[in-house]
């Protein structure tokens, strides 16, 4: 019967970039940024509304949520002159994904 501690032969640390996906996971470590995240996501195109009315946080909340997001770039900011577009990097989700499955 195999143990789940049982030791592989040859089997060594897997290539993984840990500092990345600490990274990444600490950017989604509130629930709140998992939220925001989510909606981005399933919005489709770039959300050009108040993120504020998301979800029941004041808009200062948000923003520092947002900031952190955007700081491990899932997710992109633009604005012209009257408003902020918000959407996801759809290149970094990619990343995330490749660095959870390597795990």
């Amino acid at each position: 019967m195999a143990s789940c501690c049982e030791v592989k032969p040859g089997a060594g640390l897997p290539a993984v970039d840990a500092e990345e996906v600490a990274r990444l996971c600490k950017a989604l470590a509130h629930p709140a940024r998992v939220q925001l995240l989510c909606y981005l996501a399933s919005y489709g195109a770039c959300y050009f509304g108040n993120l504020a009315d998301v979800l029941p946080l004041s808009p200062s909340t948000i923003s520092q949520h947002v900031t952190v997001l955007k700081e491990a770039g899932l997710i992109l900011g633009s604005s012209d002159a009257q408003r902020v577009c918000y959407c996801i990097n759809p290149e970094r989700i990619g990343q995330l994904k490749q660095l959870i499955n390597a795990l």
